[in-house]
């Protein structure tokens, strides 16, 4: 059986604006899911984690931070968030070592910067962020696979149109 697939493609002009996007996907989160974020240095990964994680109500006296040298960093909200960073590792083992397939069966939400070094190890079922620059802009493309992800996904672009029009 095919797995379900939905694409949203949107541009941000700002920080704040990633940011924003974050938290709207953080706030039409209902479940546990793994968030990929795929791009380059400085495209705005953890900016969209920080806002991502204020909309899983994570409370604003935590600070999110990169977790590049960590690794790992966890979070407590609605749906508790777990911000993994894959820039230092390379291989199928240093993910093991860090205990990655572990908290990918957690009841949480995962968001993996660098998740393009997992390779086939990805989870089947997650929700893709491509960030780019274009001119000066970043782009986004969002790619869910799965159910829960397209759901998701749906609700994102329904919340975007709403925001819009008011």
């Amino acid at each position: 059986m095919a797995i379900e697939t939905r694409r949203y493609r949107l541009t941000s002009d700002s920080d704040t604006e990633t940011l924003q996007t974050g938290r709207r996907i953080g706030e039409a989160l209902a479940e546990p899911l793994v968030i990929s974020l795929i791009g380059g240095l400085g495209c705005g990964k953890t900016c969209f984690v920080k806002g991502l994680a204020r909309g899983l109500e994570v409370p604003e006296h935590i600070v999110v931070t990169s977790p590049t040298f960590a690794l790992i960093h966890e979070y407590p909200g609605r749906l508790p968030l777990v911000h993994v960073d894959l820039y230092r590792l390379e291989s199928p083992s240093a993910f093991e070592d860090i205990g990655l397939f572990e908290i990918l069966e957690r009841p949480s939400v995962v968001a993996i910067e660098w998740a393009e070094r997992l390779g086939n190890e990805q989870p089947e079922q997650r929700l893709e962020i491509r960030m780019s620059f274009m001119d000066d802009r970043r782009l986004m493309e969002i790619h869910a696979y799965g159910l829960a992800a397209c759901d998701l996904l749906r609700r994102f672009e329904i919340s975007r149109k709403n925001h819009r029009g008011s």
